[in-house]
């Protein structure tokens, strides 16, 4: 069984297609610029192709024609026809209150998607055009659309609910959402499989940290509380992000530039987090360099990031009242074994210890790197959204 699996961007799409049963990558691809000159199509295959090259893709309807044409090459093999794909799953970042789980997209869950659109205005518009592009390319092949925010709304009102006017939430919907949640369900599914302690009381705290980072407090699977909120800007500092502050910081700054009507959100999303703290890159890996070189600021940016990452998962213990097994994934989670030696390091206090040799060896590889006698057990789990997508696809149509 083949599943196609797609994230279109405002500008780009990217796709996968799996055996299922294998669970292996038969194609993938990537249309970058689209609408924009220059365009270019990245493609390889199990058949060996490799293509790096320019085309021209003025809508996202042409990125899509040549992902099947280059899909149904007769002399590849990939595909012998549509028909050969039992599903096509869309990544989709913000269902709001409407989706707790993966959902046949039809009219009126397409009308639901565009109601999340003022919350991601970036990202929902460009998903919902690679579904009724695909709908319109590939009739009769069932798409379904997989919700970043989905995994999360197991979470309480006490934990999802903001302490604003509560006719903000009935009349607007603002609430704590988090992103993330196509990784956090992956990294917790192996993570139970993985574990000597799982079942329905196991007590996970999963740490997805890259450029964007958010945190998930697990139990029995599901999601009781995580880190980011209405917007993807709420938690940890990250490599752009400011991360939780002070909201009265934001008017305070508008005042301080003198123009109150100064774009503080673009401060906040793209000038702040470890570059803004540290003047030199959002690249965790340029400030260790930095700092081994005697940079105090990027040296600051690193164990500020330690710290609140230590702070957050030190909450959410209370929360779960306990932890059986955390889990590090995404680009800094699974590549950054320094940082993640420090965060670990301070968890001390819970009878948690790493193996040193195994946490400096793990570069984006699945292992424990928790030594035998710790009291909690520290994975490492690359994380892999796409095949998490297919798998829910799969799930949701009952195709397994």
């Amino acid at each position: 069984m083949k599943i196609l699996v797609i994230n279109s961007g405002s500008s780009s799409l990217k796709y996968q297609l799996f055996n299922y049963e294998e669970k292996t990558v038969i194609a993938k691809g990537l249309c970058e610029r689209i609408g924009i000159p220059n365009s270019n199509f990245k493609h390889e295959d199990a058949s060996g192709r490799d293509i790096n090259e320019g085309r021209s893709f003025e809508s996202h309807s042409d990125a899509v024609r040549t992902m099947i044409d280059t899909l149904l090459d007769p002399e590849a093999a990939i595909l012998e026809s549509l028909e050969d794909i039992a599903a096509v799953g869309h990544r989709i970042v913000h269902g709001g209150p409407y989706f707790s789980k993966p959902t046949v997209m039809t009219q009126s869950s397409k009308d639901a998607v565009r109601k999340c659109f003022p919350w991601s205005p970036l990202h929902n518009p460009a998903n919902l055009t690679g579904v009724e592009v695909c709908e319109k390319l590939m009739p009769g092949i069932p798409q379904v659309g997989v919700f970043d925010t989905a995994f999360h709304q197991t979470m309480p009102p006490k934990a999802y609910m903001y302490g604003l006017p509560y006719r903000y939430y009935e009349e607007h919907n603002v609430r704590r959402y988090g992103f993330h949640g196509t990784s956090h369900a992956y990294v917790a599914r192996r993570a139970a499989e993985m574990t000597k302690c799982g079942g329905d009381e196991h007590r996970l705290i999963t740490c997805h940290l890259g450029n964007g980072s958010s945190f998930a407090a697990i139990k029995g699977g599901k999601c009781v509380d995580t880190s980011m909120g209405l917007t993807p800007l709420e938690g940890i500092m990250m490599g752009t992000r400011c991360g939780s502050i002070d909201p009265a910081i934001v008017t305070f700054i508008a005042k301080l530039e003198g123009d109150e009507n100064k774009d503080v959100d673009y401060i906040m999303n793209n000038e702040s987090g470890v570059r803004g703290v540290s003047g030199v890159s959002s690249d965790f890996r340029d400030l260790h360099a930095a700092a081994s070189k005697g940079n105090e600021r990027a040296k600051l940016a690193l164990d500020m990031f330690c710290y609140q990452a230590v702070r957050i998962i030190g909450s959410y213990i209370a929360a779960l009242g306990g932890v059986d097994s955390i889990v590090f994934t995404a680009g800094i989670g699974e590549n950054d074994a320094a940082l993640r030696k420090v965060v670990c390091d301070d968890l001390n206090f819970l009878g948690l210890k790493i193996d040193e040799e195994i946490n400096a060896s793990t570069h984006g590889k699945e292992v424990k790197i928790s030594a035998d006698d710790s009291s909690v057990e520290v994975f490492v789990i690359p994380t892999n959204e796409e095949l998490s997508i297919a798998i829910q696809t799969v799930e949701v149509l009952g195709l397994a």
